[in-house]
């Protein structure tokens, strides 16, 4: 039976590794809520313009702002779940 783990400290630089992947981010999540505000001013624009190719841009561009939020704030968890259904294989 062959019994590997992950090793943190194998590889020289993997802390700076950890530190340069913890700043891309905050990056994302910073550029994640300066997308909603902008889809959704765009949406403003387009709902009292009546102009709907305006407004639904704006409400796409909300919702991929929030999902890119969602996948930045949870690709910790996400990864480590799927480890451990790895490791049930």
């Amino acid at each position: 039976m062959i019994d590997i783990d992950p090793n943190g400290t194998g590889l020289p630089g993997i802390e700076q590794l950890r530190v340069i992947v913890g700043a891309v981010m905050t990056v994302g999540l910073i550029l994640s809520v300066l997308a909603l505000i902008i889809s959704a001013i765009v949406w403003g624009f387009g709902a009292n313009s009546s102009n709907p190719h305006l407004a639904s841009r704006g409400k796409l561009g909300v919702l991929v702002s929030c999902g890119a939020a969602i996948i930045c704030g949870a690709a910790v968890t996400l990864i480590n779940f799927f480890w451990g259904v790895g490791q049930t294989v």
